[in-house]
């Protein structure tokens, strides 16, 4: 793939940014430098030949373009405007590519900024799980011009299979968020059915096997549905509660800037904040189960 010799950088190695960033590593042949608040990532990507460094700054002023794997917007802004962040490292980056959900307004203002420093924002989001990342099979939503969104296919393509262009910055995100609140609202679905069905006496997994089979088949019942709440299995090193009530929140920020009443994802949006208050913050989210399990109508 190689056709130049720029230097990557890639800032956040966390659950789906490590293997994000191995991919690009191994399948890029560019330098790739990376940093995150903990050393140990940092360590297992030099190994695979990726470039370790200590802070934002080392990496702004090694790389020319920067991704970004970060919780949330607010990290984003620190990384990009922040003391010691790439803005006022004063390196030669000039492009960012936020792969993390984000705020799309703040975004699309942080683009703004970045734009004033000579810098390019690309949002680029990720979606599926961490094996997909590892594979390097994620779908990536990309928000950018079309001359923009080709420059960084070839990097993008090292970490999934499917990049698509949703339209203007900002439009990564919108797609992103919506792919994750029909999921949480799928996921709440199949929480209450598995806990009627049980209560009527048939077996969970059965059932979720059988939905899988009939016209109520998807992504969701056939993961988080028989993986998590057939397997009453909900791990803390999966996707918490608190993402899933960060990402419908987004979701929900949308609705009302849209003036649409979103009331399913409302009800989703609302057990899931009851969940976290139960104290189920950092277990994988389909733990919005045991909420429903412990009502009474």
């Amino acid at each position: 793939m190689r056709v130049d010799h720029t230097p990557l950088g890639f800032i956040g190695l966390g659950v789906m940014g490590e293997p994000m960033c191995a991919n690009l590593v191994r399948k890029s042949e560019h330098p790739v430098h990376v940093a995150d608040l903990d050393p140990a990532p940092v360590a297992r990507i030099a190994e695979l030949g990726g470039q370790p460094h200590h802070s934002v700054a080392e990496v702004a002023q090694a790389a020319e373009i920067v991704f970004l794997s970060l919780p949330s917007i607010v990290q984003v802004e620190q990384v990009c405007l922040g003391p010691d962040g790439i803005v006022q490292a004063g390196g030669k980056v000039h492009t960012v590519v936020d792969m993390s959900t984000s705020d799309v307004a703040r975004t699309r203002q942080l683009a703004e900024t970045l734009l004033g420093h000579g810098i390019l924002l690309i949002d680029a989001p990720v979606a599926r799980m961490r094996e997909a990342a590892r594979l390097g099979t994620l779908m990536i939503t990309v928000g950018a011009t079309r001359q923009n969104y080709d420059k960084v296919l070839p990097y993008l393509s090292c970490m999934g299979s499917d990049v698509l262009l949703c339209g203007e910055i900002g439009c990564g995100q919108v797609v992103k968020i919506m792919n994750n609140m029909v999921v949480f609202m799928t996921v709440h679905a199949l929480a209450e059915a598995i806990t009627i069905g049980r209560r009527a006496g048939v077996d969970g997994t059965l059932l979720m096997d059988a939905l899988s089979q009939g016209s109520a088949d998807s992504f969701a019942l056939r993961n988080p549905g028989k993986k998590a709440l057939a397997a009453e299995t909900f791990p803390e090193k999966a996707f918490p509660t608190e993402y899933a009530i960060k990402d419908i929140s987004l979701a929900l920020e949308l609705a009302r800037q849209g003036e649409v009443h979103a009331a399913s994802a409302t009800l989703t949006h609302d057990l899931l904040q009851r969940t976290r208050a139960a104290g189920y913050v950092k277990e994988y989210y389909p733990v919005m189960v045991k909420l429903i399990e412990q009502a009474r109508g």
